[in-house]
């Protein structure tokens, strides 16, 4: 296989959950969303990891949202987290937050964060700090883009999900191809890079890259990343690296054709995505 090859992302077979299984036997996600004007983030993935089947999702959001997510997260585990003064999580909630990852599976973080200095260093220590599968969506990768060189001393297993501008923030240049652009950058950082748009490819640092063939244009609307987010970070609390990786991106474009064929690309909302994940992930679970 040369580096502008790839295979395509097979259709999954999610394992059917074990009958004696308990919540703790489905993963602990730590989800880090959120700041003052962007409230529906946070919302968007916690359900989606919920949709996802995690057993426990605990979200952390800025102090200053904290009673819109309370309110909104019925199901999911809203804290609080001390503020910047601008409705940003603060780089104070360090010590909560290793604290809380040591009792996690899986952390997420950059749906709605914000951009801050701040935020650029609290990234950046998670990201060193974190010894479960990560992943890392939105103002995480500008934070990220920031100080790359956390990249080379974490202990975490990475996933990064840029669109193809915030992988040119990143570094990647596509201009030879994206098959090509993100194997290596996946071998060069030592992660798993989800290079989203037409045709998603996902590659491993081992040089193994799917182009995923599901999905439609109707999905390019704000949020869509957010479920993708806590959909993925679920299914990496249950499941290996790599089918966890390879069943999210899928099954996030499937949940996104079957809304386009029920309601039209130009209506669908992800909202409506987080609607059909049951029946993307039903049809895609052993019987």
């Amino acid at each position: 296989m040369n580096g502008n090859e790839a295979r395509e992302n097979p259709p999954p077979r999610l394992p059917k959950r074990a009958r004696e299984g308990e919540k703790n036997d489905f993963g602990r996600l730590l989800i880090l969303a959120g700041s003052v004007g962007y409230t529906g983030a946070p919302e968007l993935a916690a359900s989606a990891a919920l949709r996802g089947g995690a057993g426990l999702v605990s979200l952390g959001v800025p102090e200053d949202i904290y009673a819109i997510e309370a309110a909104k997260c019925l199901e999911a585990m809203p804290f609080p987290l001390p503020g910047d003064g601008e409705g940003r999580i603060s780089k104070s909630a360090l010590p909560e937050l290793l604290s809380r990852l040591e009792r996690s599976s899986c952390l997420a973080l950059g749906p709605g964060l914000g951009r801050s200095e701040g935020l650029v260093e609290l990234t950046a220590a998670l990201i060193e700090e974190a010894a479960v599968p990560t992943v890392v969506d939105a103002d995480g990768l500008w934070a990220l883009s920031r100080d790359m060189d956390c990249l080379r001393r974490t202990k975490a297993r990475l996933v990064l999900t840029p669109h193809e501008h915030e992988f040119a923030r990143l570094g990647g240049d596509s201009s030879a191809g994206r098959v090509k652009a993100a194997r290596a950058f996946a071998e060069k950082w030592g992660c798993t890079l989800v290079l989203k748009g037409r045709g998603t490819v996902v590659a491993f640092p081992d040089g193994d890259c799917l182009i995923n063939p599901t999905g439609n244009p109707g999905m390019a609307k704000g949020g869509s990343g957010d479920v993708l987010t806590g959909l993925m970070a679920a299914l990496l609390c249950q499941l290996g690296h790599k089918s966890a990786v390879a069943a999210a991106v899928y099954l996030h474009g499937y949940a996104g054709d079957l809304c386009a064929r029920a309601l039209g690309e130009y209506s669908m909302t992800p909202g409506d995505m987080l609607k059909s994940l049951p029946a993307a992930m039903k049809t895609h679970t052993e019987e």
